[in-house]
């Protein structure tokens, strides 16, 4: 689980929506994400539940307007499929 939890994070840290990712300093910005989309994942979740997750995140917790969530949570389905 550990290889996931930290594969995710690479994953949201590179997509950065925000534009805050820094290596150095900021690495868990988008932890509020993981355990989420990964229960959403391990229920068969496919690219557009997890779009409507990120985007209800965006807009929810991060008080940000919608952005285009579909690449994203494409690449995160098809991570998770490589995975299992």
């Amino acid at each position: 689980m550990g290889d996931r939890v930290a594969a995710l994070r690479d994953l949201l840290n590179e997509w950065d929506f925000i534009g805050v990712f820094d290596p150095k300093v900021n690495t868990d910005e988008y932890d509020c994400m993981i355990v989420p989309l990964l229960t959403c994942l391990s229920a068969g979740a496919e690219a557009a539940a997890v779009e409507q997750f990120l985007n209800e995140e965006i807009t929810d917790h991060f008080g940000m307007p919608e952005t285009d969530t579909a690449p994203v949570a494409a690449r995160i389905v098809r991570w998770w499929a490589t995975t299992e």
